[in-house]
């Protein structure tokens, strides 16, 4: 090979890995700004520190670090698969996250999760902001169904701003004095009082009729769903607002 062509290879070689390595090391951190408006990070991009599984002390193997993203790998139906969530909880906060769904993936993010023996999963007590593949999920979905919908209560607006399947999405999520809002890739997508008579209306006339552990509480854990499809996070922050 000649010496232009070993430069050359080796410059390709530089560019792709210092590439791979700027990404990693420019997610999962706070800025100074962040910093100093009370963010936190609840993913550091190398552990799973601050996680455990829902009931349980551990997290369930189906959850690893990679890449500096927090991955699911979509495994479901044994007792080494199941939610996440953070080990402290929360009451008024605002959340951003970043999230990549797979081909027909399907996953969510919850939020006031209460445990206890008689539930089984975290979205029988935590209200979920509803993370799916839209376009290739198999079957219709209904509008409460889709990406970014208040799981089964609250639709969100039509033009929503959802990129594909294998690319990173930003959600944030306001709870403040029971007033919600979801964010998606900077847009404001759904927004509700929790408790009011319209949210009480649709909880006892809709799905979670039949979940008396639904929204119990307004404080409580952050959770990541495991669906039994692969979904991955990275830049998980959050700042209390109580």
């Amino acid at each position: 090979m000649k010496r232009i062509e070993i430069i050359f290879a080796i410059l390709i070689i530089s560019i792709v890995i210092f590439g791979q390595t700027s990404e990693e090391t420019s997610n999962n951190i706070l800025t100074k700004k962040e910093k100093k408006q009370g963010w936190q990070l609840l993913f550091d991009g190398k552990t799973l520190e601050g996680w455990k599984g829902f009931n349980s002390d551990k997290v369930f193997n189906c959850w690893s670090v990679a890449n500096a993203e927090l991955v699911c790998k979509g495994e479901g139906g044994s007792e080494t698969a199941g939610d996440i969530i953070t080990v402290f909880e929360f009451g008024d906060f605002e959340l951003s996250i970043e999230w990549c769904i797979s081909n027909s993936g399907n996953s969510g993010i919850f939020y006031h999760v209460v445990e206890g023996e008689q539930y089984h999963a975290a979205y029988e007590t935590g209200p979920e902001y509803q993370l799916i593949d839209d376009i290739g999920w198999p079957g219709g979905l209904e509008d409460w169904q889709k990406t970014a919908a208040d799981y089964a209560m609250y639709q969100t607006i039509k033009n929503k701003k959802l990129l594909p399947v294998g690319e990173w999405n930003q959600t944030r999520i306001v709870y403040s004095n029971k007033h919600v809002e979801y964010w998606l890739n900077g847009m404001k997508v759904v927004e509700f009082e929790a408790y009011s008579p319209d949210w009480r209306k649709k909880k006892d006339e809709g799905k979670w009729k039949d979940y008396p552990g639904y929204a119990v509480s307004n404080k409580g854990h952050i959770g990541l769903q495991n669906h039994g499809s692969g979904v991955k996070f990275r830049n998980i922050k959050l700042r209390k607002l109580d």
